[in-house]
């Protein structure tokens, strides 16, 4: 009778899953295929962000073409009224390349320390190597004339690539960030959209990741890897001129 009984409880409780089961995990994985990939890839890029919009009850402005990389309809500022589209689109990509550097270098000097380094900068990071490096310059230290090379080379970089940028700017056949530079082929064949969207999307995350790791180190005078592996005591300031915040 008590087999019978365990049974009959299990006959019924798969009898009721499958009165569920049926009719939506069928329609999740439908749901997933045809517009959750068309959501992220928009067809691998070729369609985009048309037809997107991130706040329903704020449309885009009418300016602003829907046939960008990256689209989804947002602009609450109103940003695309006031200045020029391409040229913003070309400020924002060339962000967010910087961004993914940065991001990518913020983690790296929490894993690895070039010799000789530690001299100069000693245990500081991120902006404090910064302003290590100019109290270095300042003395004199010829060692420490990193941060002018940087500043040279960013400033050749912009300059030799500003004749690309007025041609976009006066109507030319270029996109905005397009510089002809793929030596790894990624973006051969028909797969130039779907890496446009890639890099868009990966570089706004980028400048949301580098804002919140330079506010995490003003804070704590860590690394990100060095803050996250010292939660919960994230209040561990190890810089003096910072200590007093997190009192």
């Amino acid at each position: 009778r008590s087999a019978m009984l365990r049974t009959t409880l299990l006959v019924g409780a798969v009898g009721a899953a499958s009165a569920f089961a049926p009719a939506a995990l069928p329609s999740m994985a439908r749901t997933t295929s045809r517009s959750g990939v068309s959501m992220q890839l928009y067809k691998d890029g070729v369609l985009q962000g048309k037809g997107m919009r991130a706040v329903p009850f704020a449309p885009a402005p009418d300016c602003l073409p829907e046939n960008i990389p990256g689209y989804m309809g947002f602009d609450p500022l109103g940003l695309s009224t006031l200045c020029n589209v391409e040229w913003l689109r070309e400020a924002e990509i060339k962000h967010c390349r910087v961004a993914m550097l940065a991001a990518a270098g913020s983690i790296a000097q929490d894993l690895y320390q070039f010799p000789g380094v530690e001299k100069i900068v000693g245990s500081a990071k991120m902006t404090g190597v910064h302003d290590k490096i100019l109290a270095a310059a300042s003395t004199g230290d010829y060692k420490a004339q990193a941060m002018s090379q940087i500043l040279f080379w960013t400033s050749f970089l912009e300059i030799v690539t500003l004749p690309a940028v007025f041609e976009t700017m006066n109507g030319g056949p270029r996109k905005p960030g397009v510089f002809f530079f793929d030596p790894l082929g990624l973006g051969k064949g028909d797969k130039m959209g779907e890496m446009e969207l890639k890099e868009i999307k990966n570089g706004r995350l980028a400048m949301i990741g580098v804002g919140g790791m330079v506010h995490h180190y003003l804070l704590t005078g860590k690394g990100p890897l060095q803050f996250l592996g010292g939660i919960p005591n994230y209040k561990s300031c190890i810089e003096p001129h910072i200590g007093a915040l997190c009192q």
